[in-house]
């Protein structure tokens, strides 16, 4: 599948825009508007629902491609995306139109699960739901919320009433009782409007994606996999855009007492080298990862725990590194290597953070419970 006529346009928007986003720290509605125009927001979305029909390899090329230009863009994207799969795979009953509204742009949505008191464990909310009067009670304060106050509806997560197992129900964002509760500003992927939200509202029972108490196994399903490799494929975009940009500088700045460029010092060399390394195994393992999604195999989970965490932490290392390279320059925004250094730490603590990642992958290789 040919994805660059439709996403060269919502590259060089979301490039464009992309400095004064994370300058204002704010949401960068021209990249989401390309991309709902674009047809990309239902690019993996089963063509039954009138998406494209694509797999985890071209959500790998999109969201690479989208992180190089804009962070935050790139994570909006992938949280629509992850959400979206999740109402492709439990569609619920109660809203009929929401996978062909996903599917075609005209909404937006998002994640709404991570919670003060369990933190990054997105997977193990506190707050519950009660029966109410017409269908179900939700009283859920949220943190962390990409998209808040933009996102035309939420995939929000909470205890099953008289129940310690967990069920999700797409909120969509005109119900009443949906609020964006807080501001937020990050130190990267600041136009994400990653605010604190509360859903104290009253849904049909219907809203809920799946049979109830099986919000767990929809996270693990669909959720986690897109999600994470998702999240590997920012850190890649973002990692191929600083050591070009690295490339860049020092093969142009001169030392004029030596009359070379900086890329002339072997040190220089030796860093771009590695950075340039690091990325190529990472890609490889990107690569493989969502091949297994592609075709699942007995090792397919593994690849999901681990592709966020060694993607996550090849990220920290090539932006650090094109940091050090540049220099002084570095901390000029003219080059923006400071965003990508900024935004790759930012996805690294993004749930499930790289290290819960490593831990679960330890578990699952020397045969204990994950979770």
């Amino acid at each position: 599948m040919d994805l660059s006529p439709l996403l060269d346009r919502v590259v060089a928007v979301a490039g464009e825009a992309a400095g004064d986003v994370d300058r204002a720290g704010r949401f960068p509605s021209e990249a989401v508007d390309a991309l709902r125009a674009s047809g990309l927001l239902g690019l993996t979305m089963p063509e039954e629902f009138g998406g494209m029909g694509a797999g985890p390899h071209e959500h790998v090329e999109t969201i690479r491609a989208l992180a190089a230009a804009c962070g935050s863009t790139a994570m909006i994207y992938l949280m629509h995306v992850s959400a979206a799969m999740s109402v492709a795979a439990a569609p619920p009953p109660g809203l009929p139109d929401l996978p062909a509204g996903l599917a075609s742009g005209e909404l937006l949505g998002s994640l709404a699960f991570s919670e003060a008191g369990s933190r990054s464990h997105f997977w193990a909310p506190v707050s519950r739901a009660e029966l109410g009067g017409v269908g179900v009670r939700l009283s859920a304060p949220k943190s962390w919320v990409t998209s808040a106050g933009h996102a035309d509806v939420y995939l929000a997560s909470t205890l099953t009433p008289g129940a310690d197992t967990v069920d999700i129900y797409a909120i969509p964002a005109d119900v009443p009782g949906v609020e964006v509760t807080g501001d937020w500003h990050g130190m990267g992927l600041r136009g994400n409007a990653s605010n604190p939200m509360a859903f104290d509202v009253e849904v049909p029972e219907g809203y809920r994606l799946g049979p109830s108490g099986g919000g767990f196994d929809l996270m693990l399903q669909a959720v986690m996999p897109w999600f994470n490799l998702g999240n590997a494929s920012v850190s890649v975009g973002l990692s191929q855009a600083a050591i070009s940009g690295a490339i860049r500088h020092t093969s142009a700045a001169k030392l004029q007492h030596l009359d070379q460029s900086l890329s002339a010092l072997p040190t220089i060399r030796a860093q771009l080298a590695k950075m340039s390394l690091n990325l190529e195994c990472t890609l490889a393992y990107v690569d493989r990862a969502a091949d297994r999604l592609a075709t699942p195999a007995d090792d397919t989970m593994l690849h999901v725990l681990g592709v966020k965490a060694a993607a996550n932490d090849a990220a920290l290392a090539v932006t650090d590194a094109a940091m050090r390279v540049c220099g002084g320059a570095a901390f000029s925004e003219h080059l923006q290597i400071d965003r990508y250094f900024r935004d790759a730490r930012a996805g690294h603590v993004m749930a499930p953070t790289a290290d819960v990642l490593y831990d679960f992958y330890g578990k699952a290789i020397t045969g204990q419970p994950v979770f």
